[in-house]
């Protein structure tokens, strides 16, 4: 093997797409299943510096049930890379552009059906494991193609997940049970959302493009990558349809908007696409019947961001999307901008903006009336009212969260 060809193939192409959150939310992937006996519904909240899950309540006091440690098996996997020169190029390469110079070690995460264990994709170290909640073992562990685990989703009746390996540029579809790949379908460059949508019958999943490089000038954008939207058959994994966002916003009259695709969440038929896109402080909304971008909504800025587009995180500027039960409102984490805000569906216009360290997520409480943000600077997760756009309170987790996620424990579990 010519390992020389072989990492240069993958990281002359960009090894990794953005290591920030969001919650990839449709109406599809928000159905929550029944809950499992002896268990007790949660979120996860998935730190990602630090390789672990705070498990919280998910209601009134948003308080802390316990930890989880999602990296037992840490010096294995580094001794593993660091034998391996083209894993430590890789890994090395990863941990000083996304990671901002620290390892990427939760990004995703799930239960299974019995609320037992967590099912979590570990960027850096390009896998995705099972580990049980109570004894903290692994019950399985899946490498993905490349060098690179992404964001993931679950299936509706909870029996797969969708993992994007990207820098393998593939999707790969797992038995939620054992971690076998039931199969996978090819995406433009760095895949990143994945949302199970029409009865669980397709997936979508947003390629992102060479986010990581400092080739960040508008006249720069070719560098990019192939960045489109995919739509998969989730039974046979057969590719129904691409999308690519710059012939509608070109056609809408917006040829400086990137088509890179962020965050997405899809409104309650199903029939528009909600959806952040590089370097934009906004929103675009897509029709999916039409192929046409419909609306455009620019939300506030802050005149502290650097000029320097390179000196954006990731070509974040606002990076996190979650929707509310009735699909009347969009809670949007500005990112680069410090701020969280609940937008109003129909207007596509900002309430009050809540002050926030770096939001890099935002998702829905399984009531669905308020949207639960990471706070990756401060440490913390901050709940808002859907309805008021009022701050509720903020909870202490562990450095640098980026993905929250509804799912379930054992009752009888909790940690100091």
């Amino acid at each position: 093997m010519n390992y020389s060809n072989k990492v240069f193939k993958h990281l002359l192409q960009g090894v990794l797409a953005l290591g920030s959150c969001v919650s990839a939310q449709s109406y599809a992937d928000s159905t929550y299943l029944p809950q499992p006996p002896n268990t007790q519904q949660v979120f996860f909240v998935g730190n990602n510096w630090d390789g672990t899950v705070t498990v919280i309540h998910p209601s009134q006091d948003f308080g802390k049930v316990g930890v989880v440690n999602m990296i037992p098996d840490r010096k294995e996997r580094l001794l593993e890379i660091h034998l391996n020169p083209v894993k430590l190029i890789a890994y090395t390469y990863i941990q000083q552009t996304a990671g901002e110079g620290n390892d990427q070690l939760v990004d995703d995460m799930y239960s299974t059906p019995d609320g037992q264990s967590i099912v979590a994709s570990r960027p850096s170290f390009a896998d995705v494991v099972s580990i049980n909640i109570k004894t903290g073992k692994i019950n399985w562990r899946t490498p993905v193609e490349g060098f690179r685990a992404d964001h993931m989703a679950v299936s509706p009746d909870g029996q797969r997940v969708a993992v994007s390996a990207s820098s393998g540029n593939v999707v790969h579809v797992l038995d939620i049970h054992t971690g076998k790949e039931l199969g996978r379908f090819a995406t433009g460059d760095k895949p990143h959302e994945n949302i199970y949508f029409a009865g669980g019958t397709k997936i979508l999943n947003s390629a992102i493009g060479n986010v990581e490089t400092s080739m960040d000038a508008q006249w720069q954008d070719f560098t990019k990558g192939k960045r489109f939207i995919t739509i998969a058959d989730a039974n046979n994994y057969k590719v129904l349809k691409k999308i690519d966002f710059r012939p509608a916003l070109d056609a809408f009259g917006r040829k400086d908007l990137s088509n890179s695709v962020r965050p997405m969440v899809l409104s309650k038929d199903e029939s528009k696409l909600y959806a952040q896109v590089s370097f934009f402080n906004g929103l675009v909304e897509y029709d999916l019947k039409t192929d046409k971008v419909t609306r455009i909504g620019q939300l506030p800025g802050s005149s502290t961001i650097p000029k320097d587009r390179s000196k954006w995180v990731n070509d974040s500027r606002h990076h996190g999307l979650s929707i509310s039960a009735d699909g009347e409102k969009l809670c949007v984490a500005g990112t680069m901008d410090d701020y969280a805000t609940i937008v109003d569906r129909q207007s596509l216009k900002a309430g009050k903006l809540i002050a926030a360290g770096k939001p890099y997520c935002a998702t829905r409480s399984p009531d669905g009336k308020s949207c639960v943000i990471s706070e990756s600077e401060t440490d913390v997760v901050t709940v808002i009212d859907f309805a008021t756009g009022e701050k509720v309170r903020s909870v202490p987790v562990g450095n640098h969260p980026q993905r929250v996620r509804l799912g379930y424990a054992p009752s009888d579990w909790s940690t100091p």
